[in-house]
């Protein structure tokens, strides 16, 4: 269920938030906290029904291992590696056993047939989540909470797709604490605020740039003016932005309706200065999983340069394999870390840039390896950087012209992006006013305007 539909916004959340605080308010939170997993599981079944019984059997079985985590003092590190096998190796069938077929067959000039399977929404994100949680009370036993609260952390649908990956200690103290018993004033107009900003960014931005970037990527790219080309892959850099951080501020919105602070996962990353402050803003959760279990396991061998040389690229290419099992990915996550490597170096040495000119070859560099991610293979992202530096064949005039739209959104997009501040300060904000109530209304109505074709989100795919 898309969080920017009418469906969403005029059915499912009214009748979750209604349930929810009347019975917090009647029965006490155990009811509600009953509610809310019954919702949340609703919410993932609507859509992906085809793996719903996938979902909670795979949260059975993590609660499971975390009881025996929690309470055997014994083969704590088999039931640890248990709840690795399990959780990664239903990524693993899911996601990549056709892509890990693909490589076998290169290896041994085999050919394997293609296995069909559905790939579960969300399953990149809940099965971290999932793991992490098992890791935590594998390293602290007092860790382990009753089976509601465990399945309130797990399901709650706010991040349940697409993030944020949320830590236990994050989260779980709220769900016992006495925040959610308190009907919070601030906390909704924090929420309405959020959620409507997230839509906008969703609907008003990110879609129809994503709807010009695919007509781009979906013809011949090799045979496009440079024009084109530029405005197709500042299209998708723009688009998985607003798309990506829309969904956050959606998400986090909503959890405040319901008096939960989720983290923060996305920190203004166009106004990075180099690669590692980029990965340091952009889906922070993430990048904070593959840094405590990649990086700093990786982290402790060999000499202080040549570690974290190995650390960060071993990092980026596991980053690279978890958006999307095929090469093209697999060389995304490798330019990536080998862009971090040279910002890490810089930073060792002690050499930096001027900040304008930083930001600036920062967000250039970060468009130009974005069309590793976005093109459907490397043979097509080749086509796209050949046009990239094609001269323009026909009028720079009549394709403004053409396309000024698009042209406008980017130009609203770059302003949003390198001159605003961004939306988390919303979060912190204790005073409410008249002016705000006008902002969030204003963008409200303006993404229930765009909002007649229900688009999903780029996320969705991974």
């Amino acid at each position: 269920m898309i969080f920017s539909s009418y469906r969403f916004l005029f059915l499912f959340l009214p009748a979750a938030l209604a349930g929810y605080h009347a019975l917090r308010l009647w029965l006490g939170m155990t009811a509600a906290k009953v509610w809310l997993v019954a919702a949340s599981l609703v919410f993932y079944g609507v859509g992906q029904p085809d793996f719903l019984l996938g979902f909670c059997a795979l949260a059975v079985g993590n609660y499971l291992l975390a009881l025996a985590l929690g309470r055997c003092a014994h083969f704590r590190r088999l039931f640890m590696g248990l709840a690795v096998v399990w959780n990664l190796g239903a990524l693993f069938v899911f996601k990549y056993l056709n892509f890990f077929l693909e490589g076998v067959g290169l290896l041994t000039g085999r050919d394997f047939p293609v296995i069909e399977l559905l790939l579960p929404i969300g399953i990149s994100f809940f099965t971290f989540q999932m793991l992490a949680y098992a890791a935590d009370v594998y390293r602290d036993p007092g860790h382990l909470d009753g089976p509601l609260d465990y399945a309130v952390f797990i399901s709650f649908f706010p991040q349940l797709i697409v993030g944020p990956v949320v830590k236990r200690p994050e989260l779980m103290p709220q769900l016992k604490g006495q925040r959610l018993r308190v009907f919070d004033r601030q906390n909704i107009c924090r929420g309405l605020m959020l959620l409507s900003v997230g839509c906008a960014k969703k609907t008003v931005l990110a879609d129809p740039l994503i709807a010009f970037a695919r007509s781009f990527y979906g013809g011949d790219v090799s045979a496009s003016s440079w024009p084109m080309a530029w405005c197709g892959v500042l299209a998708f850099t723009f688009a998985y932005y607003f798309d990506f951080s829309g969904y956050i501020d959606m998400a986090r919105g909503i959890g405040h309706l319901f008096g939960v602070d989720l983290p923060i996962n996305f920190d203004s990353p166009y106004k990075a200065r180099n690669f590692a402050d980029f990965w340091r803003r952009w889906n922070m959760t993430i990048s904070r999983f593959f840094s405590e279990s990649v990086f700093n396991k990786l982290f402790h061998f060999g000499d202080r340069t040549g570690k974290l040389i190995l650390a960060t690229l071993a990092t980026f290419l596991v980053s690279g394999l978890w958006h999307g099992a095929d090469w093209h990915y697999l060389a995304w996550g490798l330019a990536n870390g080998l862009l971090v490597c040279a910002a890490n170096l810089m930073t060792l040495h002690r050499k930096s840039l001027p900040k304008p000119l930083a930001v600036t070859m920062t967000f250039v560099a970060s468009a130009l390896v974005r069309v590793l991610f976005d093109c459907s293979g490397m043979t097509q992202a080749a086509g796209v950087y050949k046009a990239l530096v094609t001269p323009a064949a026909g009028s720079l005039a009549a394709f403004a012209a053409a396309n000024w739209y698009v042209l406008a959104l980017l130009v609203v997009s770059g302003v949003i992006c390198f001159c605003l501040k961004n939306s988390n300060g919303i979060s912190k904000k204790t005073v409410f006013t008249a002016r705000d109530a006008l902002l969030c209304g204003a963008l409200m109505a303006l993404s229930l305007v765009h909002m007649s074709q229900v688009s999903g989100f780029l996320y969705f795919n991974f």
